[in-house]
């Protein structure tokens, strides 16, 4: 069944626009907690109860108010969080022992924009067939419980320091960070009072950018897909390493004591070598997008290297079905199932401070062994309803890209899972020839488009 609602990460639009609007999340949140308690069979008496976090956009009160109505209106008990990443709420979810975690956030995107997902008792993302039930639901006219009935809500006050000593206990106990200057960029985020402490209370001396939220600023010129900032930081303080977080914690790039940037495909590759040395790794999960010299450079170390659809709840899928515990994107979604239910940019930063550490290596040195392929990724906003893959033209210029690159590099065409974009990727070994095809095919699709 398509989904009307559910993208690849929960629901999401510009608040004030359909869906995300204070109506429709009241609704969202009475759908979602009908479903748990037809699906829940807990003792006489006791409701379900959800755990809600939110990032730091000014929306967030307003939606954070609408959901706890609608689930309250079901019979479902709140306990509310504020301002905290989203693996936070995963790991708190599954270690109160409650029947659902939600989370208010549009990760990576600007402020007007905002989204609710969700995550299940064990902390993970929803099944589809559970959204499917939600969405259902939806369609149906709200209702509310007996007076009697009606959930409660109240905040959860030690919810940060409990995520902080989460963070710390995957990091091992013979090691730490003493001696390491670290610049930590928050992106004005969710985790703007937890990543700092995380690697100061490891013992690094941590300067902190972009932890000065008001609500507006969240991504804005900060973080990980804004890193400039924090290269130029980690230069000017002579740190030994950076590390970019987004809006919502739960993706990290990182830059080392040059200022050069390291994306989730190089800091995945340094975590594969440090798991692949104690004996623990059958394999690596990457995505579509997962750079081809990435993927080489592990099969000369004898590590098969998976590809799922792009998304990190596709690659959780992917580990899930093989039993394998590493995965990730080159957008620093990185997936460590032997640490944590789901992606966590402070744990995946954790993981690469351990290999290095391990390894008696910088980050340079650690990557030595990995050339990645040029890549250049080219964003093309779609008008409303724009079927790209109908279109003969858009097609014939992605055949003719192909061509030219024969077997030394690809083409991915794929629809943004939370935007209105078409993504177009060309990858090879000669830089300029990959940025000339992607502006070709990049400039076919506007045309046609328009």
């Amino acid at each position: 069944m398509g989904r009307k609602y559910f993208g690849t990460d929960g629901v999401r639009g510009t608040v004030g626009e359909a869906p995300i609007t204070p109506e429709f999340v009241m609704r969202l949140g009475y759908a979602a907690g009908t479903t748990l308690v037809a699906r829940e069979h807990l003792p006489a008496g006791e409701h379900p109860a959800v755990l809600i976090g939110k990032d730091t956009r000014i929306s967030g009160y307003m939606l954070e108010a609408a959901l706890e109505a609608g689930f309250a209106a079901a019979g479902v008990d709140v306990m509310l969080t504020g301002p905290l990443p989203t693996p936070a709420i995963a790991y708190l979810t599954r270690a109160l022992r409650l029947q659902a975690g939600v989370v208010i956030s549009a990760s990576h995107n600007p402020y007007p924009d905002n989204g609710i997902k969700f995550f299940s008792a064990g902390g993970t993302k929803l099944p589809d067939a559970v959204e499917a039930e939600i969405e259902s639901r939806l369609e149906q006219p709200m209702g509310c419980a007996a007076p009697a009935r009606l959930g409660k809500a109240r905040r959860v006050d030690d919810a940060a320091g409990r995520y902080i000593e989460f963070c710390k206990s995957t990091f091992p106990a013979e090691l730490d960070l003493r001696g390491m200057k670290i610049v930590v960029d928050c992106a004005h985020g969710a985790a703007y009072h937890i990543a700092p402490k995380v690697f100061h209370e490891l013992g690094a001396e941590v300067h902190a950018i972009g932890a000065e939220p008001n609500g507006l600023n969240i991504n804005d010129k900060v973080g990980a897909t804004s890193p400039q900032s924090l290269q130029q930081a980690v230069v000017a303080r002579g740190a030994d390493l950076g590390i970019a977080l987004d809006g919502d914690g739960d993706r990290v790039m990182m830059v080392d004591a040059k200022g050069r940037l390291y994306d989730g495909d190089q800091m995945l590759y340094v975590i594969a070598r440090q798991r692949l040395a104690n004996g623990g790794l059958a394999g690596v999960v990457g995505t579509l997008m997962t750079n081809l010299g990435m993927e080489h450079a592990l099969a000369k170390l004898g590590v098969p290297v998976v590809r799922a659809k792009v998304g990190d709840r596709y690659v959780l899928e992917t580990l899930i079905e093989r039993g394998w515990k590493l995965g990730g994107e080159n957008s620093g979604h990185i997936i460590c199932l032997d640490r944590h239910t789901t992606g966590d940019g402070i744990v995946s930063a954790l993981q690469v401070l351990v290999a290095l550490q391990l390894q008696h290596a910088a980050l340079e040195q650690a990557c030595a062994d990995l050339t990645l392929y040029p890549q250049t990724l080219v964003n093309v906003r779609l008008p409303s309803g724009f079927d790209w893959q109908k279109r003969p033209e858009i097609e014939s210029a992605r055949i003719a890209a192909e061509k030219e690159l024969g077997d030394s590099g690809r083409v991915l065409l794929r629809a943004s899972g939370t935007e209105p974009l078409l993504r177009v990727m060309v990858e090879g070994r000669e830089a300029q020839q990959v940025a000339t095809l992607a502006k070709g095919i990049a400039d076919v699709v506007q045309r046609v488009a328009a």
